[in-house]
């Protein structure tokens, strides 16, 4: 896909930089808590078309005031529908509370939208812009999980039981519920593509739900520091080797009020995912994939009596296989569904019947299918975005299921997201790059562009922002090309030598550099360049978006390629007459922090300083779904988990090292940089470290402000 292209980029680099160099600098709130509102490319929020035209609506700031607006998607045709102050003084009417922001808007009809405020439905019909109540919402305000159908059913959790709403009659579907057994909720630690856990059928008769039998799993302590004394809120949290959670699937029926629970029959802790309705609601489709997560089996069952009736087709493989995608049935033929699978090394899209036939591989080749966005109304083609350009891009595409022909329907270098309209004839298309803000354009089926909707200006125009570059280098395998980011300060100066910090996450399920805007970078990074750094990452092994062999290179040796080909990053650095080798710092975050505390561990001296956050420290402390994927269970892979435990490396740390945790992070639990502690005590290693307390995972808000300059003033402190 675009040969020609991907190998003049392989040859050349790809600088990016302002056009006019500019005084102003960053502070370090701006990079942080502006880089996603006024230091972001102008939007144009609820961009969508409106049913039955060829108009589209979104919400425009002017001067401060708010405005929804109609506009034409082949000509211009701006038309303000109304202000947020307008419908504010509409709704004062009415009785109801006024709104600070516009509220999520839905078109349903050429001139009717409605929307949702103050716990009711309101609709809008613009030929006279008047209002009208349609509907209260009657679930309670502290209801989790809330599902709503089409027909307006809703399904939701309260008070740890499963309750729906028909016709405003509200029933308690379970009562047995609780912290140990989780109904309607998202399991298995959101891996396999799972999100949620109520799926009501096409016709809303019917809600499957998850329901999740976690008694068995260690409790695990999170101290609520605030109270008085400091109060242990457990989670349920499964380490690597230990017992998991038992799932099953409900089917609950709206007019008889029964529920009957799917035959899964297997091994208690297997995941079932991908949960799937067909068509006319008869039967629900599920991924059952064994807890070796080798081994998976598409099932179908009957959603009357949960009897088991046909397995359509197994997958293996003999490290892992991760089934992500639930069914996707083609509109007119409710036969015919499309299954995706990395089953030939790339994610890509297979059309199947419902006696599992494999009717053809619909998309082939060395890139994936990263969404499928859906089918024109005749059910003849299929609409999805995928990578192209090592990765880095996202373009959009059909291809004919008869004929499997494949169309590109972008062709703008960088990173695209497409909005179709409701035949699929016309598509909003937004995109960027590291030369492009945003660029908002109408496209039609063939691709061509119908007009421009909005060029972003440089939102970073008055700034002192550097020279980003992007290339590739080769891997430590000698032969699989890496993408590069580089940052170069302002006024960046060959002649000088420069330090570096090198930003690193390197696991799965995660891209740092891709072709959009700021190249995929944070704007701290930016701020980093003004103090003086250059700031550099590689996409190693073991990352997203590559194919099942690059991201498989890491199978059970988390850790291992994946320092290898950072390692060749730094030695691509070393080489540059501009970088100082002895001032490379290293910082990451979560899976970034194990990579950071690895580096600075099992290659001593290679990086002055280093700042870990929330690392992993023991993958036999880690979650069971994640991580007996990469590395079988610790009875299966001891050598494994001994070799990339970090305990058995910290004596050998050679230069400056604090780890950051959030004292109430339930994905890596705070023990980890703890055990670290510990053991750095017992082998006379000083390290720095710092906590957040009350943080989970990840440090957000006005905190986080403080976090960046903690790290940044610990590279000043100790690389320059």
């Amino acid at each position: 896909m675009k040969k020609t292209l991907f190998l003049v980029c392989l040859l050349h680099f790809v600088s990016i930089e302002s056009a006019q160099a500019q005084q102003k600098k960053l502070t370090i709130e701006d990079a942080v808590l502006k880089q996603r509102t006024t230091l972001a490319p102008k939007r144009l929020p609820q961009l969508q078309w409106i049913p039955g035209t060829s108009d589209i609506s979104y919400v425009e700031n002017r001067d401060g005031m708010d405005v929804l607006v109609r506009d034409g998607s082949r000509q211009p045709a701006k038309v303000d529908v109304i202000t947020l102050a307008g419908l504010n003084e509409k709704l004062k009417s009415a009785g109801s509370d006024t709104l600070a922001r516009w509220p999520a808007v839905k078109w349903t009809a050429s001139g009717v939208f409605r929307f949702e405020a103050a716990k009711t439905i309101w609709q809008v019909s613009t030929a006279d812009v008047s209002l009208a109540k349609l509907d209260s919402v009657t679930w309670p305000a502290d209801a989790q999980a809330v599902e709503r159908s089409d027909s307006g059913h809703v399904a939701f959790v309260m008070e740890d039981n499963l309750w729906v709403e028909k016709n405003h009659l509200r029933k308690q579907v379970t009562r047995d519920g609780s912290r140990e057994l989780v109904y309607g909720q998202s399991v298995h630690r959101d891996e396999f593509g799972i999100s949620k856990g109520l799926f009501w059928s096409p016709d809303a008769q019917r809600l499957a739900f998850y329901r999740m039998d976690q008694s068995m799993v260690t409790d695990y302590p999170i101290i609520d520091f605030t109270q008085r004394p400091a109060l242990d809120q457990p989670i349920k949290y499964p380490f690597a080797g230990d017992s998991s959670h038992q799932v099953t699937v409900g089917i609950y029926d709206l007019n008889s009020g029964n529920t009957v629970y799917l035959k899964t029959e297997g091994p208690v802790d297997q995941y079932l995912t991908n949960v799937s309705w067909s068509p006319d609601g008869k039967f629900v489709y599920i991924a059952v994939l064994n807890r070796e997560q080798n081994h998976m089996r598409l099932n179908r069952y009957s959603a009357i009596t949960g009897e088991f009736d046909v397995t359509l087709f197994e997958e293996h493989d003999p490290k892992y296989t991760e089934p992500q995608h639930p069914l996707s049935f083609i509109p007119g033929s409710p036969k015919l569904f499309i299954w995706q699978s990395r089953r030939d090394g790339w994610n890509h899209l297979y059309l199947y019947d419902t006696k599992g036939n494999l009717i053809r591989q619909l998309t082939k080749g060395e890139w994936e299918v990263t969404d499928l966005t859906g089918f024109d109304p005749k059910g003849k083609r299929v609409f999805f975005t995928a990578t192209t350009r090592l990765g880095i891009n996202r373009d959009f595409f059909n291809v004919d299921l008869a004929s499997g022909k494949l169309t590109y329907l972008t062709s703008a270098d960088g990173v695209h997201a497409c909005i179709p309209n409701q035949d699929f004839s016309a598509f909003i298309d937004s995109w960027s790059s590291p030369v492009v803000p945003r660029m908002i354009r109408t496209i039609d089926a063939k691709g061509k562009v119908m007009r421009t909707i909005l060029e972003a200006p440089d939102p970073l125009k008055e700034y002192a922002v550097g020279t980003t570059r992007l290339y590739t280098i080769i891997a430590a395998d000698e032969k699989t090309p890496l993408w590069c980011r580089m940052i170069l300060p302002a006024g960046f100066d060959s002649t000088k030598r420069y330090p570096v910090i090198v930003y690193v996450y390197g696991g799965p399920h995660a891209q740092m550099i891709t072709n959009t805007w700021l190249a995929g970078a944070d704007l701290w990074f930016h701020y980093l360049t003004q103090q003086g750094f250059i700031v550099f990452t590689v996409d190693n092994r073991g990352s997203s978006n590559r194919g099942r062999e690059f991201e498989q290179a890491t199978f059970r040796r988390l850790g291992d390629e994946e320092m290898k080909d950072q390692i060749a990053g730094v030695n691509h650095l070393k080489n540059l007459p501009f970088v100082d080798p002895s001032r490379i710092g290293v910082n990451g975050w979560s899976y970034g922090g194990f990579m950071t505390t690895s580096l600075m561990t099992r290659y001593p001296g290679v990086f002055k300083a280093g700042v870990a956050g929330g690392p992993v420290i023991d993958w036999s402390h880690y979650e069971v779904m994640y991580t007996e994927r990469y590395m079988d269970t610790p009875a299966e892979n001891p050598d494994g988990y001994k070799l990339n435990s970090l305990l058995n490396h910290i004596d050998k740390l050679n230069g400056r090292l604090m780890l950051i945790h959030g004292t109430s992070d339930d994905v890596v639990v705070w023990q980890h940089s703890i055990m670290l502690l510990k053991k750095a005590v017992d082998k006379g290693v000083q390290l720095d470290y710092f906590v957040y307390p009350g943080h989970p995972h990840n440090v957000s808000g006005k905190d986080r402000v403080h976090l960046n300059q903690k790290i940044t003033r610990y590279f000043e402190d100790f690389l320059k």
